[in-house]
């Protein structure tokens, strides 16, 4: 199994805003054959070093991810992010 987990800085970090861009990650789900599982969560401590979003998503596979990564739902939802995003980091692991 493939952990991919993504922590998102939106440019405007109000509630509205944050919700709008979690909804779009939560679309994902059922929509991409390979994403086993999809968890999305709203940070609730609001600190400078604090992220908006946490996206944590599973894959059977290294193969399984990259196919992910080039699926026409997950470039739609990175051309969301885009313009939405401040910063973006990610971490992947096997688990």
């Amino acid at each position: 199994m493939i952990t991919h987990i993504v922590l998102f800085k939106l440019k405007d970090g109000s509630s509205e805003n944050v919700e709008r861009t979690a909804q779009v990650l939560r679309d994902m789900e059922g929509k991409i054959d390979e994403l086993k599982s999809i968890e999305v969560g709203l940070d609730v401590i609001h600190s400078a070093r604090s992220y908006d979003i946490a996206l944590i998503t599973r894959f059977e596979s290294m193969e399984a991810l990259e196919a992910y990564q080039v699926h026409p739902v997950h470039k739609k939802v990175i051309e969301h992010i885009n313009e939405v995003r401040e910063a973006v980091v990610a971490v992947d692991f096997v688990s």
